[in-house]
C-alpha cells in the first residue's frame, strides 16, 4: 500500500516532502525483485566496502570482551555482599544499565551520529577494561593467586564494569546491528545480512568455547587482550567507516565514492552519475556526510 508506506516515511523523516525519496524507494524495491544473484553480486569489486563491513563489524562486536565482563560480574557482586543473590543482582543491575544505555543510544544516534557513538563507546570500554585489569592484577597478582576482595575494592571494580557495559550498550551493542542494515543496497542486502549474522554467531560461539581456557592462562591479562581489540576496532571505525546518519540507503554509494579509501573500489563505470546531480561533502567537525 503506497499511501500507508508514504505516511510511515513522513513520520520517520518528520517532514511532509518525501515524494522524491519515496519514489526512489519504490524504484529500488522494484529493481531488487529482478536481482537473481545477490551472492555473486556481493563479490564484485564495487561491493568490497560492504563485504568488509559485513565481516568486520560483527567480528569486532564479539571481541569487545562483553562476555568476559559479564563472567566476572556475579563474583564481584557476591564479594560486595549480595551472597547467594549475586548472580540475580548482577543480571538486574548490568541488565538495567544495558537497557538505559540502549535507550540513550536510540535518542542520540541521529543527533550525534554513528561514528561518534562508536568512537566514544570504544574509548569508554578501553579505559574500563584497562582499569579492571589493573585492579584485579594488583589484588590477585600476576599468577592469579586466590584471595578476598575488600568490599570497597569490589565496589570500585563493579563501577568500572557498569561503565563498560554502558559504553558497549550505546555503541557496539546496537550499532553493530544498525549500521550494517543502513549500508547494504537492496541488490546485495539478503546476502550481506546473511554474512553479517553468520559471522556474529560464529564468533559468539568461538569466544564462548575458548573463554575459560584463555581465562586460566591469561588471568587478568584477558581484559588487556580484549582491550587490544577494542583499540583495533576503534581505529578501524575512525578510518574506514563513513558516517551513515541521515543518508538514505540508495544514496550510500555516493558516500563510498567520496571516502578516502573505499573510493578506489567505486568506479564511474559502475556508478555513472548520481540522482539529480546529488553530491556529498564531508561535514565539518567529524559530523559525517550530508547530501547537498
Amino acid at each position: 500500500n503506497h499511501d500507508e508506506a508514504k505516511a510511515r516515511l513522513k513520520r520517520i523523516r518528520g517532514i511532509e516532502d518525501v515524494d522524491e525519496e519515496f519514489n526512489d524507494l519504490v524504484i529500488a524495491s522494484e529493481a531488487s525483485r529482478k536481482i537473481e544473484h545477490p551472492w555473486r553480486n556481493l563479490l564484485q569489486k564495487k561491493y568490497r566496502p560492504h563485504l568488509t563491513m559485513a565481516i568486520m563489524i560483527p567480528f569486532f562486536q564479539q571481541l569487545t570482551g562483553i562476555n568476559v565482563i559479564m563472567f566476572y560480574a556475579p563474583v564481584l557482586f557476591k564479594t560486595i555482599g549480595f551472597g547467594t543473590d549475586a548472580s540475580l543482582m548482577s543480571a538486574v543491575i548490568t541488565g538495567g544499565i544495558n537497557v538505559i544505555a540502549t535507550i540513550v543510544s536510540i535518542y542520540y544516534v541521529d543527533k550525534l551520529g554513528r561514528r561518534f557513538l562508536f568512537l566514544e563507546g570504544g574509548i569508554q570500554m578501553l579505559f574500563s577494561q584497562i582499569a579492571v585489569a589493573i585492579l584485579i592484577a594488583i589484588k590477585f597478582g600476576v599468577n592469579g593467586t586466590p584471595g578476598e576482595l575488600p568490599k570497597w575494592y569490589a565496589i570500585v571494580v563493579v563501577i568500572f564494569i557498569c561503565v563498560y557495559v554502558a559504553g558497549f550498550a550505546w555503541s557496539w551493542g546496537p550499532l553493530g546491528w544498525l549500521v550494517p542494515s543502513e549500508i547494504f543496497p537492496l541488490e546485495i542486502r539478503s546476502a550481506a545480512q546473511s554474512i553479517n549474522v553468520s559471522v556474529n554467531m560464529i564468533f559468539t560461539f568461538a569466544v564462548a568455547q575458548v573463554f575459560l581456557t584463555m581465562l586460566c592462562h591469561l588471568k587478568f591479562g584477558l581484559f588487556l587482550f580484549f582491550a587490544f581489540f577494542v583499540v583495533i576496532m576503534t581505529v578501524f571505525i575512525y578510518f574506514f567507516l563513513p558516517e551513515t546518519k541521515n543518508i538514505p540507503i540508495e544514496e550510500m554509494v555516493i558516500v563510498w565514492k567520496e571516502h578516502w579509501f573505499w573510493s578506489k573500489f567505486m568506479t564511474e563505470v559502475d556508478y555513472p552519475g548520481t540522482r539529480n546531480g546529488t553530491a556529498v561533502e564531508m561535514a565539518k567537525g567529524g559530523a559525517g556526510y550530508k547530501i547537498v
